[in-house]
């Protein structure tokens, strides 16, 4: 029998300085059962970054042809893609036509670098995408930080993620493989 997907509730409060953006979201987030906290909580926090009311998540693992979450503009076009983790060539080819903005967040350590290094130069026509990388001893104290039920207070300043949650803080800084020209 297939397992069915836990469902985390989190009240998440974003207070990024660098973009002006103050505001305090209610979300049901479905995790997949190969889903790990750390991903979880990295899909918590790339939500975070890109904070907008338009923003969701979406089914993520589940599916094949969607980020994990997006952004789409009233009449229905894809402004928004972020991905998580380390997406194939083609998906990301396959993202950058379909969005305005590709961001894709990888974490993992040695993995993530090999992964970068192998695709990066079938990356530079893409102006719209921009990859950022996690150090992989912030997710995993991240992962460390997941439960069931989360209130999860973020600020960004100068680039700098503070992640709170009860009396545990973990601090980030996202290093930009690649910036997006757009």
């Amino acid at each position: 029998m297939a397992q069915k997907a836990t469902i985390y509730k989190v009240e998440l409060s974003v207070c990024d300085m660098d973009r002006h953006y103050y505001e305090t979201h209610k979300l049901t987030v479905a995790k997949h059962p190969s889903e790990t906290d750390e991903r979880l909580m990295v899909r918590i926090l790339a939500f975070a970054l890109n904070a907008h009311e338009q923003l969701e998540m979406t089914k993520g693992l589940s599916t094949d042809d969607e980020p994990d979450i997006w952004q789409k503009s009233l009449s229905g076009e894809l402004e928004l893609w972020v991905a998580l983790g380390l997406p194939s060539e083609k998906i990301v080819r396959q993202s950058c036509g379909k969005a305005d903005q590709v961001i894709i967040y990888t974490y993992g350590g040695t993995t993530a670098e090999v992964w970068w290094e192998k695709i990066k130069n079938s990356t530079t026509r893409f102006d719209n995408l921009q990859v950022l990388n996690f150090a992989e001893n912030d997710t995993n104290e991240l992962g460390k930080l997941a439960n069931r039920s989360m209130k999860v207070q973020v600020n960004i300043q100068d680039g700098d993620v503070m992640v709170s949650l009860d009396d545990n803080i973990v601090y980030l800084t996202p290093i930009k493989w690649k910036s997006g020209d757009r």
